[in-house]
């Protein structure tokens, strides 16, 4: 069934915490590895507006649609990352603004030239740029989605767990929409489709490895989706991909645990 933005909207909002005992953790905290992880996706999900402020120059502010989903997705994943803040400061983590004041700061200078990038690429591909986008997003939404589910499997926290699968019930609202808009836009150009397969195969890269350092990226990439249970994850998510018009065989989620994957101390 195509995803209708009309759905969307009427079951959009911030992902429900009031009833979630954050104080558990005090009694009940999560190991190490896990903070990791968690301080990892708490950045990242802090940092979708920066990913929104790099579609909004390209043609894709021009779609009525995809304005609407943007606007409510940048809202719903600032949410995760204050949850996933509270997780991090019922452990004593420092979290929300002052971490992602300190995560800017340190930003290289290619995201601050991201914008220009974005909108140079779409000023000389047209509108083909944002079936790129949309692909792009939807392989992000598949791999955090996964990501969340697998910390859940590996903590086994009951606390954390309940928020995690309302994490992922949103995360996969969100892929709904964007691998409708990649399919419908990949299945109307062969050139699209070009485009995007080149662009993912040179680019593309786990979501948050463009403001991360890569200890912390290949630490990720290994808790979250090592070993043969990961790996049948990235698998799947490749398959996944493979349903897209124009995109069979490029395996890159399972291509991203070779490149990345480290054994976790």
């Amino acid at each position: 069934m195509r995803f209708t933005i009309e759905d969307y909207k009427a079951h959009s909002g911030p992902v429900e915490v009031d009833d979630i005992d954050f104080d558990a953790f005090r009694d009940e905290p999560l190991p190490a590895e896990a903070i990791r992880a968690l301080r990892y996706m708490h950045d990242v999900e802090y940092h979708t507006v920066c990913y929104l402020r790099d579609l909004l120059v390209t043609p894709a502010h021009k779609d009525p649609e995809v304005t609407a989903f943007l606007t409510i997705w940048n809202y719903e994943e600032m949410w995760h990352g204050e949850a996933l803040a509270r997780v991090l400061a019922a452990h004593g983590e420092t979290a929300s603004e002052p971490r992602i004041d300190a995560l800017r700061r340190r930003l290289r200078i290619g995201d601050r030239l991201a914008p220009v990038s974005h909108s140079l690429a779409s000023m000389a591909v047209g509108k083909a740029w944002t079936a790129v986008h949309m692909t792009w997003g939807a392989l992000n939404e598949w791999s955090a989605q996964a990501a969340y589910g697998r910390l859940n499997t590996r903590t086994e926290h009951p606390v954390l767990g309940q928020l995690l699968r309302r994490l992922m019930r949103q995360e996969g609202k969100h892929v709904d929409f964007y691998a409708s808009q990649a399919h419908a836009r990949l299945e109307d150009s062969r050139f699209a489709q070009r485009l995007t397969r080149w662009a993912l195969s040179h680019y593309w890269g786990p979501v948050g490895s463009t403001i991360m350092p890569k200890s912390e990226v290949d630490f990720v990439v290994d808790y979250c989706f090592g070993g043969d249970e990961g790996r049948s994850i990235a698998q799947r998510i490749d398959r996944r991909m493979d349903r897209l018009p124009g995109l069979s065989g490029l395996h890159l989620a399972e291509g991203t645990l070779d490149k990345h994957a480290v054994a976790c101390p």
